[in-house]
C-alpha cells in the first residue's frame, strides 16, 4: 500500500520525485481521495519552484553587479586614457595643451588660453538654412555657402568655427540651435607680438606647432604626451626656459627697426651669442611676423636669416683665415705679406679695397682688411689644408640646434686654389650668419667650438661637448687684432666706451643672376665684448642696405651695420650685467706683449 501511495505520489523508493527532484514530505494519508492526492501534488509543485526563484534572483542581481562594475571601470579608463591624439567624434581633432615658454628670467613668451569651438551635429539639424542663417549673422565671418553645404550632410560632426570668443559664445547659446554644441580647447598666445617670433615659431588651430621651439617641443615627444592624454592642461606641463633674454631682445628689435628704414634695406637681423656657453640671448630677424596671426609666416621675405637664410660673410672670414695661418705654425703675428699691386691668377686679378700698395703684418692686414694679404696666407695653406680648417671650424656642414628649420653651406663643386683665394677673404662660400658667429666665438672663448643653443646650459656643460679647434695663444692673437680693429681699423664705429670692444666688418657683392652684383651689398659686422675676456659675440647683417646722407655715398658695413651694433651693444650689455668700465685693462694681452706685437 506504501510503495503505491508513493507511485501516486510521483516518488520512488528513495524518497525522490520525478528526474530526483525533492519532494516536501507529509504525514501520510492513506484515505484521501483522488482528487486530495492531486491537490496536494500541485501544491508541491509550488512550493518547489517558489524555492528555485529565490536562487534565479540572485543569478540576476549578481549579473547586474558585474554589469554595473564593468561599465564604471571602463568610465574610468576612458576618463583618464582619451582617445589618442586628442579626437573628438569621428576623429576631429582637438587642440590639446602645450606648457609655457619662459625666457631665461622666467618672463611669458608663449602660453595657453582656455576657449571653446562650435559644432554642429547636421544629422539633428532640422533645418540647415535656418541655422546658416542665424550661425553667420552671430559669426559673419564664416562662408554661408560653405556652413550650409555642411550642415546639408548626414554627418555627424562637423566644426562650425574654432576658438570663438566668450561674447560669441553667448550668442550662438541663446540662438538655441538643436544639434549645435560647444567643445572646450586651448589657444596659443604669445604676449609680447612679435619679438622672438623667429625662435618661438608658432602653433596652429589645432595647438599643434608648426615651427620654432613650438615644433621642436612637438618633436621632442609633447605629441606624444598629448595623445596619450598625459597633457591635457598647460598645469601638467613643466614650462621650457629659453636662453633668451626678452629685454635684450626686444632691445635689439627696436634698434634694428630703425635701422632697416633708414638705411632702406631690404631685410636685417641680429644676434646676441654668449661665447662660453653657446647660449643665443637674442635673435632678431626683419621683416618678422606676429604668431598670434601668422599670416605673414610663410612669405619668402619672412624666413630667419641667421639660421635658414645662407649668405656669403665678406670680410668676417677673414678672421678664419688669420686664425688658420697662425694656429698652423707658418705664420706668427709678426708675420708679412706683399700686398702691393693685385695678386694675378689667371685671368682674375684679386684687389684690396682700400689698398696700402704695400708689405702688410697680420695685424695690419686684419685692420685694413687686406685681400691680397689675405689671400696670401690661404694659398700658404694649401686647399686641402684650408678645407679640413673650415671643416673643422663648422663651416662646411648643416649647423644643428633645436631649431627645425636651418640650411646647408653653398659650397663650390670644384674646390681648387681660385675658390680657396676667394673663400678666404668671404667671397664664394655662403653660409648660415649664426655658423660663421658660432665659429668667431671660438676663435676669442680660448679655442673651443661650442655649438649654439637656444636653450639654458653652463658653461661646464657647454665645454664638455666643445672640441678645441684652436691653441689658446691663438685665441689671444685672434682677440687681440679684433681690439686692433676697434681702435684703428673698420670696426671704430662700433667702440662704445667702457666696454673694450674687438670687432670685425665685413661686406659681401651679393649674386644676382650668377655674377656680383656691384651696387648690391650683404653687409656683416661681429663684435665681441670684452676684448680681454669675451662673454658676448654681437652680429648683426644688412641685406642690400642704401648709402645714407652720412655715410659719403657708401654702403659698407661699417657705416650699416657696424652703427646699428654699437647702439644695440651701448642699450643691451647693462642689462647683461656688463656694466662699463672706463679703466681699460693692464696687460690684456700677454703673449702679444712679449711678441711684440704691431700695435702694441
Amino acid at each position: 500500500m506504501t510503495e503505491a501511495m508513493d507511485e501516486m505520489n510521483g516518488r520512488d523508493a528513495a524518497g525522490a520525485g520525478p528526474r530526483g527532484m525533492p519532494v516536501y514530505e507529509e504525514a501520510p494519508q492513506p484515505h484521501l481521495s483522488r482528487g486530495a492526492r492531486l491537490w496536494l501534488f500541485v501544491r508541491d509543485l509550488f512550493r518547489m519552484r517558489s524555492d528555485r526563484s529565490g536562487q534565479r534572483v540572485t543569478l540576476v542581481g549578481a549579473f547586474f553587479v558585474v554589469l554595473f562594475a564593468t561599465l564604471i571601470g571602463r568610465l574610468s579608463w576612458m576618463a583618464m586614457h582619451p582617445k589618442a591624439p586628442n579626437e573628438f567624434r569621428g576623429g576631429t581633432t582637438v587642440a590639446a595643451a602645450r606648457p609655457d615658454i619662459i625666457d631665461r628670467n622666467g618672463v611669458v613668451l608663449a602660453t595657453d588660453i582656455k576657449t571653446v569651438s562650435v559644432f554642429a551635429e547636421p544629422r539633428n539639424i532640422i533645418d540647415a538654412d535656418e541655422a546658416t542663417e542665424l550661425l553667420t549673422a552671430v559669426l559673419p565671418d564664416l562662408d554661408a555657402r560653405e556652413l550650409r553645404d555642411k550642415l546639408s550632410t548626414s554627418k555627424g560632426f562637423v566644426w562650425v568655427k574654432r576658438q570663438i570668443t566668450p561674447r560669441q559664445q553667448a550668442e550662438v547659446h541663446r540662438l538655441g540651435i538643436p544639434g549645435v554644441g560647444f567643445v572646450p580647447e586651448n589657444k596659443r598666445v604669445y604676449p609680447n607680438g612679435p619679438i622672438g617670433a623667429h625662435v618661438l615659431g608658432f602653433a596652429n588651430v589645432d595647438n599643434e606647432g608648426i615651427a620654432g621651439i613650438e615644433k621642436y617641443m612637438d618633436n621632442q615627444g609633447l605629441k606624444a604626451l598629448a595623445g596619450y592624454g598625459f597633457a591635457r592642461s598647460a598645469d601638467d606641463l613643466e614650462p621650457v626656459r629659453l636662453s633668451l633674454d626678452l629685454r635684450a631682445t626686444a632691445a635689439a628689435r627696436d634698434e634694428l627697426v630703425k635701422g632697416l628704414a633708414y638705411f632702406r634695406a631690404k631685410a636685417a637681423a641680429s644676434l646676441i651669442l654668449d661665447v662660453n656657453t653657446g647660449e643665443v640671448v637674442s635673435l632678431v630677424s626683419l621683416p618678422d611676423y606676429d604668431p598670434n596671426n601668422p599670416v605673414d609666416a610663410l612669405q619668402p621675405d619672412r624666413i630667419n636669416r641667421m639660421i635658414v637664410g645662407v649668405f656669403e660673410m665678406g670680410s668676417t672670414f677673414k678672421a678664419l683665415t688669420l686664425a688658420m695661418g697662425l694656429d698652423s705654425g707658418k705664420a706668427n703675428i709678426n708675420s708679412t705679406y706683399d700686398a702691393r699691386g693685385g695678386l694675378h691668377y689667371g685671368r682674375f686679378t684679386i684687389k684690396d679695397y682700400h689698398g696700402k700698395n704695400r708689405i702688410l703684418n697680420v695685424p695690419e692686414i686684419f685692420i685694413y682688411s687686406s685681400n691680397i694679404g689675405t689671400a696670401r696666407m690661404a694659398l700658404q695653406q694649401g686647399v686641402p689644408a684650408h678645407k679640413a680648417f673650415l671643416k673643422k671650424m663648422g663651416q662646411l656642414d648643416r649647423m644643428r640646434t633645436e631649431m627645425p628649420e636651418s640650411s646647408a653651406p653653398l659650397l663650390p663643386p670644384n674646390w681648387g686654389e681660385l675658390n680657396t683665394i676667394t673663400i678666404s677673404y668671404g667671397h664664394g662660400l655662403a653660409v648660415a650668419p649664426m655658423q660663421a658667429a658660432a665659429a668667431v666665438g671660438a676663435l676669442v672663448n680660448g679655442g673651443q667650438l661650442v655649438n649654439p643653443t637656444f636653450l639654458l646650459r653652463t658653461e661646464q656643460e657647454a665645454r664638455a661637448n666643445a672640441p678645441q679647434v684652436i691653441k689658446p695663444e691663438t685665441s689671444e692673437a685672434m682677440r687681440f687684432v679684433m681690439r686692433l680693429n676697434a681702435t684703428k681699423g673698420s670696426a671704430r664705429k662700433a667702440d662704445v666706451p667702457g666696454y673694450f670692444v674687438g670687432g670685425k666688418t665685413g661686406t659681401a657683392d651679393k649674386v644676382i643672376n650668377g655674377r656680383y652684383a656691384k651696387n648690391k651689398n650683404f653687409t656683416t659686422f661681429m663684435t665681441v665684448l670684452p676684448a680681454d675676456d669675451p662673454k658676448y659675440l654681437f652680429l648683426t647683417v644688412y641685406d642690400e642696405p642704401q648709402a645714407t646722407a652720412d655715410s659719403y655715398g657708401y654702403a659698407t658695413a661699417a657705416w650699416n651695420a657696424g652703427v646699428t651694433t654699437g647702439k644695440i651693444m651701448a642699450r643691451v650689455a647693462p642689462l647683461l650685467g656688463l656694466p662699463p668700465r672706463f679703466d681699460e685693462p693692464a696687460n690684456p694681452f700677454p703673449t702679444m706683449a712679449r711678441l711684440g706685437a704691431w700695435g702694441l
